[in-house]
């Protein structure tokens, strides 16, 4: 018996894959606005992402109802997490945890509690929940994630919970119908300037359907931007203008606070 030859077992196994529809379901998003502008009175604002899941011919009649979660993640960047204890009367640093690349935003929104929408093992592999998202984390000379209740991880979330920037809500989506949705976004004065990644998944009797993402920017306007933007790409011009400032206030001080 001849064994078959690799093209002809990839030509077998694109056809399976062909004959095998992706999804019964898709997901239609939209976000009010793609591009947010900060300005310096700038004080918190909210968006709205809205959609429906469009059913075809290949969904089965006897499809549950949906659930929906929604994850909202900014800018990422390296932080460092430095716990502090009293010694000889002062707070002082005394072992710290750097988070690698991690959101400076992060939000999850559903329609109903995680625990209700999958299993505990779902929810891991989907990252449902504040508990169950990645963050890398140098740990010594080895970079992993850690246990959610490990003190530094905790510390973390909470520092950032308490500005807005990491949030989670188990009732903001909601579903219009039984296939349109809505939930808002909220953006405290913290937010971080960036784009915004925005993944969306459907679920339905505790299984992954189908997800799609979509996507805003969080944009400066006005003086600070062009301030950053000089810093950014004209460092050398930036650096002397910002001391011969300091040599004219200095200056001004003197004249005005001088003793005759």
């Amino acid at each position: 018996m001849r064994a078959r030859t690799p093209l002809a077992i990839i030509g077998l196994v694109a056809a399976m894959l062909a004959a095998t529809p992706v999804h019964a379901e898709r997901l239609i998003v939209s976000v009010s606005n793609h591009r947010v502008t900060v300005t310096p009175n700038y004080s918190g604002g909210e968006l709205v992402l809205f959609g429906s899941v469009e059913k075809d011919d290949k969904t089965p009649p006897n499809r549950g109802s949906y659930d929906l979660v929604v994850t909202v993640s900014g800018p990422r960047a390296d932080m460092v997490t430095r716990r502090k204890e009293r010694k000889f009367g002062i707070w002082i640093n005394t072992d710290s945890r750097q988070f690698l690349q991690v959101p400076g935003y992060l939000a999850l929104f559903s329609n109903r509690p995680f625990d209700q929408i999958a299993s505990p093992e779902v929810q891991r592999r989907q990252q449902l929940g504040l508990n169950n998202v990645l963050l890398m984390q140098r740990v010594g000379p080895d970079y992993a994630d850690v246990v959610p209740n490990d003190a530094f991880r905790s510390a973390f979330v909470r520092l950032r919970t308490e500005h807005g920037l990491y949030r989670e809500a188990t009732s903001a989506v909601t579903f219009l119908t039984p296939t349109l949705f809505r939930t808002g976004i909220p953006l405290p004065a913290e937010v971080p300037i960036g784009t915004y990644n925005v993944e969306i998944k459907l679920f339905s009797d505790g299984a992954l359907v189908t997800k799609t993402e979509t996507a805003f920017e969080i944009v400066k306007v006005g003086f600070e931007q062009f301030v950053a933007t000089t810093a950014r790409q004209n460092g050398l011009v930036y650096g002397l203008v910002t001391a011969f400032m300091a040599l004219m206030t200095g200056w001004m001080a003197s004249i005005v606070f001088r003793k005759d």
